[in-house]
């Protein structure tokens, strides 16, 4: 199958402004593009690539104050599989666990593992339960325990408030589901990206990029969503990290309004 994805995000900057992007898509997905999206701004600027420390490709560039926009349209074949399950997979002693993944183990700006949470992971989960089988009753908890609003967002809602607050957007199932699999000892990275409604009924909400998550577990990474909490077609990855902080599709270092944003995630035939 082929989905068509991009965005058009457009900021106003009260002055001139410094800007990291993480609007591209991951490296893995280079082989897999049909029609190629090239990031364009306007008005045009210079915009640097480099790969930060978790592996993602990212631009930075200094943009005049004044309205600013990003656009990119591509085309990219997809299996058209739903998320892998694996339920055989184990959970790795934090001792034999890969050293490159102990970071996602430990505390992150919205993924804080010495708080309350850590009781209530083992509390709810710390029994028989191992492996796939506690992540999955991690993803049901969440699913269950927190009501999807898109008008109650906010940037600095953290898991422990997630989950006070039995409310979120995707980011908040994402995180609150992280930092319960690292008080398991399971380790947890957050992923950020295209997810469209294929192969499902589409929803009456605006499109948006979506955050899921990622396990460590029988030696190697699983996806995962506990806020749609089944298997989806058309995951399309641009970013990973410890928590939203490290995924930032736009971070720019001085004041700045949102003027426009949009994305689209949509199968279409073959280009």
């Amino acid at each position: 199958m082929f989905i068509r994805a991009g965005y058009e995000v457009a900021l106003d900057l009260q002055t001139p402004a410094a800007m990291i992007l993480m609007l591209y898509l991951e490296p893995a997905r280079d082989a897999t593009v049909r029609r190629a999206g090239k990031l364009e701004t306007d008005p045009a600027v210079e915009v640097q690539e480099f790969t930060d420390i978790f592996g993602n490709r990212c631009g930075r560039t200094f943009a005049p104050a004044g309205r600013i926009t990003f656009r990119n349209d591509m085309v990219i074949e997809d299996p058209g599989q739903p998320d892998p399950q694996s339920p055989g997979a184990i959970q790795h002693p934090v001792q034999d666990l890969p050293t490159e993944t102990l970071p996602y183990l430990l505390s992150s700006r919205y993924c804080a593992v010495d708080s309350e949470l850590n009781d209530l992971a083992w509390r709810k989960f710390g029994g028989q339960m191992s492996g796939w089988e506690r992540v999955s009753a991690v993803c049901d908890f969440v699913h269950s325990h927190l009501k999807f609003d898109y008008l109650r967002a906010r940037s600095t809602r953290t898991a422990l408030d997630a989950y006070r607050e039995e409310t979120g957007v995707c980011r908040d199932f994402t995180h609150l589901a992280i930092t319960l699999c690292r008080c398991l000892n399971i380790p947890a990275r957050y992923a950020t990206g295209f997810l469209g409604d294929i192969g499902v009924p589409p929803v009456d909400e605006p499109m948006d990029f979506s955050a899921w998550f990622e396990v460590y577990l029988g030696d190697r990474w699983h996806t995962l969503d506990a806020r749609h909490n089944v298997p989806r077609i058309g995951r399309i990855v641009m970013a990973r990290g410890r928590d939203a902080s490290d995924c930032a599709i736009t971070t720019t270092f001085g004041r700045n309004a949102l003027a426009k944003f949009k994305v689209w995630t949509d199968e279409v035939p073959e280009p």
